[in-house]
């Protein structure tokens, strides 16, 4: 499967964004999908994920303001980002993890700058 984010951008603090991440080769949907981050001198982080049977979790930092999505019928999974804060400065990642096969998939990811 491919993936290609976009979306990202400059906002300012209190803003909203809506990432997209776009699938092909595959149906997305049968994959456990993720959205990472990774701010500038710092480990990539969990952002947000959603399982094969739809459940999700997010990381502490952005739980109440963050929601991910998908599309089935667009093969596309979204992440809606509101209440924004210079803290979520970072690039951002798509991932598709296949259990089976124990395989990552990642975009090349998307850029958001949160200014105060």
């Amino acid at each position: 499967v491919q993936l290609v984010e976009s979306g990202g951008g400059l906002v300012q603090s209190g803003g909203s964004l809506r990432l997209s991440c776009a699938a092909s080769g595959s149906l997305l949907s049968i994959y456990n999908r993720a959205w990472y981050r990774q701010a500038p001198g710092k480990q990539r982080e969990l952002v947000a994920a959603i399982s094969s049977g739809g459940t999700t979790n997010y990381g502490d930092s952005v739980k109440g303001r963050f929601t991910i999505s998908g599309d089935n019928a667009k093969n596309t999974m979204y992440l809606q980002m509101n209440s924004l804060e210079p803290e979520d400065t970072a690039v951002y990642y798509c991932n598709a993890y296949e259990v089976q096969g124990r395989t990552d998939y990642w975009g090349k990811g998307t850029l958001v700058t949160v200014s105060s």
